[in-house]
């Protein structure tokens, strides 16, 4: 029986560096998914505001929060990539929140990979050129090490954490990438949003 899992909102979930807007580009070159990846709000935002200070954290939820309410509205699939950290239930209720207005049309696809290939990936030209703010290499480079650290940015099975009961309420996969191409990671996206089972 061929089962629909097409959805309009498709979250791209994992640490930094994994290749979330990447592939999430890649899945919008091959869909009619439109990318909306986390660093399009905070490096408009860093031009005014500190990172992590109250103007900056209330302005990114509240555009990102107005972004997906009126592409919810007006019939536009989302591609959105976010770092959750699973043990926190404030992110897993943002995320819950900010997903709401598609309803129960949403899909998870976490992508992991080792923090060395991460390490590589957070210096790549593509990465560069959209993230401004990642640009000082060795700040980046610390940041990926030190959020690697502090937080569990990856579900596991069996686990009851908020994330992952989160992610239990939407079809989701899981994607190790560590050596695949975004384009490679974007056609196995795109094949299980539509599979036979």
């Amino acid at each position: 029986m061929r089962h629909d899992r097409r959805v309009p909102l498709l979250l791209i979930l994992g640490p930094p560096a994994v290749g979330k807007m990447t592939v999430g580009r890649a899945v919008a070159d091959r869909s009619s998914y439109r990318l909306f990846h986390n660093h399009h709000t905070i490096e408009l935002l860093l031009d005014v505001f500190d990172h992590g200070t109250p103007p900056f954290n209330r302005l990114n939820s509240e555009f990102r929060r107005r972004v997906v309410e009126e592409a919810a509205a007006s019939g536009t699939d989302l591609v959105f990539t976010f770092v959750i950290d699973m043990d926190e239930e404030s992110e897993a209720t943002w995320l819950r929140d900010f997903a709401a207005p598609y309803g129960d049309r949403v899909a998870a696809v976490e992508l992991v990979a080792d923090l060395d290939t991460r390490l590589v990936r957070n210096r790549t030209e593509h990465r560069l050129a959209e993230k401004k703010s990642k640009r000082d290499l060795d700040w980046s480079d610390a940041n990926v090490r030190g959020m690697d650290a502090d937080y569990r940015m990856t579900s596991q099975p069996g686990r009851d954490a908020p994330g992952e009961r989160l992610l239990a309420q939407w079809p989701h996969l899981v994607i190790d990438n560590t050596d695949l191409s975004a384009d490679e990671t974007a056609d196995r996206i795109l094949a299980w949003l539509v599979t036979d089972e």
